[in-house]
């Protein structure tokens, strides 16, 4: 380190993100405690709780390393068009689901649209796409998991 390095201090955003970090692993670790359930198969529903909490802790310490190792990277300037086509797609996939258009066509929107955001300029060709990844997962979800994931008029056909 040098003696520049030393006198500005350490990298505010980072210790502020560590400290965020670490008081939701706090919050996480809090709920987890508190829960009921149990299992008697072994590992029960509360174990995932605490791992999501040493993974909040982890990234918490390690923010803390980098806050008085080097900082963390300057952001890039956002590209505005491409925040507005994948928000959205996040908006249609809502807005689908929650006006009864279904999974499907949920996952078509979205996946479009974020394509789109990423540069893409096939608009038609990422609908067919997420048109039939969508679709495959519905199926998969609703014939082999025997899980259904919120249905419209196109996925009560294979009901």
């Amino acid at each position: 380190m040098t003696n520049e390095k030393l006198a500005r201090g350490a990298d505010r955003p980072a210790l502020i993100v560590g400290l965020l970090l670490l008081a939701l692993a706090g919050v996480v670790y809090y709920d987890a405690s508190q829960q009921t359930i149990t299992s008697n198969y072994g590992i029960g529903p509360t174990a995932m709780p605490y791992v999501a909490c040493v993974g909040l802790v982890v990234l918490g310490l390690a923010h803390f390393f980098v806050a008085f190792r080097n900082g963390l990277p300057k952001p890039e300037e956002a590209d505005r068009g491409a925040l507005l086509w994948i928000i959205g797609g996040l908006v249609g996939l809502i807005a689908c689901i929650g006006l009864g258009g279904g999974f499907t066509i949920a996952v078509t929107i979205l996946f479009s649209f974020t394509a789109r955001g990423f540069g893409r300029r096939a608009l038609a060709t990422d609908a067919a796409i997420g048109f039939v990844l969508g679709l495959t997962i519905f199926l998969v979800f609703a014939k082999l998991l025997t899980l259904l994931l919120p249905a419209g008029p196109l996925e009560r056909l294979f009901l």
